[in-house]
């Protein structure tokens, strides 16, 4: 008896130490996939109950639950479940007698960050409506753009943008939509005052009746992505995607106890999806702001109890510049979770601010394929495994860089990348791993879609990201292809930035492309641009367009001024070599100017100025 278990306790200590020597990453494998079958089994469970089981239902059932629990503190303020879901009784019922509003009826939130945000689109949630986020950054053409292709008939307007919707009114008005401020009064013809209607409401449920017919396949939300067009694409999100991104809080180890800290825009997927709609499906306690703050982040932290934050690369960057302090790890914080922070960044985050989980994924608003680093890897965006490749299968195929096609063998089909190699990152579009497309845009739903991937007739969701899988199974993303570049969090569409450009006065063509900075995650803003017949450079002009009609983090801060744009033989603009030259004077013989906010206006970039920029003497 003692032989054998001296012999299993040896056997037991031999395939420990082949487990740690070999499959290092096999305990975090394991709950990763324990996690993710448990809530994948919930999801299963949703699809199949009768009447259909929303993130809206989950947030009723918290609200009869735990009541007098905490959901939102904002700015010194505290809001239970309790007082959010009577909140939201009331806006619907305000909504419903104003607007008319019924099931199904899309309608366009324009707020900031603040609480109003969250029982409005429960209210509108209630009668079965589809919501709309617009980024509070956008203006004229694009807001009317966004606000159009969903369909909606009703937008909902915070009071400190109310001149950006006064500017389109007009053409509002003549397509019939309902404009409606939450305020008390209303001195604009056009514009109906909100607030009073919903104070005056009842505060009393509503019967789920009025959204009898929503069911898994529905349409929840509307959600905003740059895209090729040059316009922001309207991405359809159906519950069952809701409900999946619900589910990444609860992939990264959240528990009903922590408290989440949100300080990215609302209209974001990632702060409405994984941050607020994962909040409700923990059904744990939420720390809003209105915009991220770096000098005040870890005093929130602390006076919160904040365990769970979000982030963006550019905001932990922010963090590690703030000056040193002694209580820096005198926080509870555990898990950080986000994307597109660089690994000295990354490094320096934890050096600085102690033990934290971060938990840096990739994922498109309107993808069907997404990935999780569980493990801590530093510089990773997730890893490779046998089941979640099984449920949602994707591949990595090899990119032509100069044409921006993927490389296709003699049967025209493509070719898989090889470990360590950089590819194009596509899903296989199946039932379980759908792809919606965008509202009001056919052509650029189908050109997301690649067909004859690995065999003929099969379909795949193209990313437009280049990622590498290494030979532990670890993921990393590369870079985006396409028009689109990424700076300050946000996606940049470049033929809406050459649009805007060409309506100066002096500019002739545009050719709009990202160009990295060292210490800058992302790449920002340049143009190559040619000038009209006779006309000269028109600084203060060219400012004034990019400022009215770009928000900040689009608009170009480097322009370079050439006799004539390189195409290709497509006729299709050459970005290469203008990239790698970027906006180095003592590189590029071209004249380059540079967007000095201080001045208001497009100044000659000088090695001066480019020197300040590498000491990051010049905040960018």
């Amino acid at each position: 008896m003692y032989m054998c278990f001296t012999v299993l306790a040896g056997l037991a200590i031999l395939l420990y130490s082949y487990i740690r020597t070999f499959c290092p990453y096999f305990s975090d494998d394991y709950a990763f996939i324990t996690r993710s079958l448990k809530l994948g089994i919930r999801l299963i469970k949703y699809k199949r109950s009768k009447p259909f089981y929303s993130i809206l239902d989950c947030f009723l059932d918290a609200a009869k639950r735990h009541p007098a629990k905490i959901l939102l503190h904002f700015e010194g303020r505290a809001y239970s479940y309790g007082d959010v879901d009577k909140q939201s009784n009331k806006v619907a019922r305000a909504l419903q007698a104003e607007a008319r509003l019924k099931e199904g009826d899309a309608v366009a939130l324009f707020l900031p960050n603040e609480p109003c945000y969250v029982w409005t689109w429960l209210g509108l949630a209630k009668l079965g409506c589809p919501a709309a986020l617009l980024n509070f950054n956008i203006r004229s053409k694009s807001l009317l753009h966004c606000f159009s292709c969903c369909g909606a008939k009703v937008i909902i307007v915070s009071p400190e943008l109310q001149d950006a919707v006064e500017e389109v009114l007009p053409t509002l008005r003549e397509q019939g939509i309902g404009v409606y401020l939450l305020s008390d009064s209303s001195s604009v013809q056009g514009i109906s005052a909100l607030s009073g209607k919903i104070s005056q409401a009842s505060d009393e449920p509503l019967s789920p009746d009025l959204r009898s017919n929503i069911n898994i396949k529905s349409t929840a939300l509307y959600i905003y992505t740059s895209g090729t067009t040059g316009l922001p694409k309207a991405a359809v999100l159906t519950h069952e995607r809701v409900w999946a991104a619900s589910f990444l809080q609860g992939a990264c180890g959240v528990t009903p106890e922590d408290i989440f800290y949100i300080n990215l825009p609302l209209y974001h997927s990632a702060g409405f999806l994984i941050g607020t709609a994962g909040a409700i499906e923990r059904g744990i306690t939420i720390v809003l702001r209105r915009k991220f703050s770096a000098s005040q982040f870890w005093d929130d932290c602390r006076k919160y109890d904040v365990t769970v934050m979000q982030y963006i690369g550019e905001t932990l960057r922010y963090l590690c510049n703030t000056p040193k302090r002694e209580n820096e790890k005198d926080h509870k914080v555990r898990i950080a979770i986000g994307n597109g922070v660089r690994s000295d960044v990354w490094s320096e985050f934890l050096n600085r601010f102690g033990d934290i989980k971060v938990r840096e994924l990739y994922a498109a608003t309107e993808g069907n394929i997404g990935f999780i680093n569980y493990t801590s890897k530093i510089g990773a965006v997730g890893r490779v495994n046998f089941l979640h490749k099984f449920f949602f299968p994707y591949t990595l195929i090899k990119f032509n860089f100069e044409r921006e096609e993927p490389i296709r063998n003699s049967e025209g089909l493509c070719i898989e990348a090889a470990t360590g190699e950089t590819g194009l990152l596509v899903g296989k579009i199946t039932q379980r791993s759908p792809f919606v497309g965008y509202a009001g845009n056919k052509q650029q739903t189908e050109k997301k879609r690649l067909g004859d991937v690995l065999k003929k007739g099969d379909l795949y969701f193209n990313t437009g990201d280049l990622l590498r899988f290494d030979h532990e199974k670890f993921v990393y993303f590369q870079d985006r292809v396409g028009d689109t570049f990424r700076w300050k969090g946000e996606n940049v569409a470049t033929s809406e930035v050459a649009d805007t450009l060409t309506m100066a006065r002096c500019i002739f063509e545009a050719n709009v492309y990202g160009v990295k900075v060292e210490g800058h995650e992302g790449r920002i803003g340049m143009a190559a641009v040619t000038l009209r017949e006779g006309a000269d450079f028109d600084c203060s002009d060219t400012y004034k367009q990019v400022v009215d009609y770009l928000p900040a983090y689009a608009r170009p801060r480097f322009i370079r001024i050439q006799p004539c744009l390189e195409m290709t033989g497509t006729f299709k603009m050459k970005k290469v070599r203008l990239v790698e030259e970027g906006f180095n004077p003592a590189l590029v013989e071209d004249p380059l100017y540079f967007l000095d906010p201080e001045k208001k206006t497009y100044v000659p970039m000088t090695e001066e100025i480019h020197r300040a920029i590498a000491s990051r003497e010049v905040k960018l």
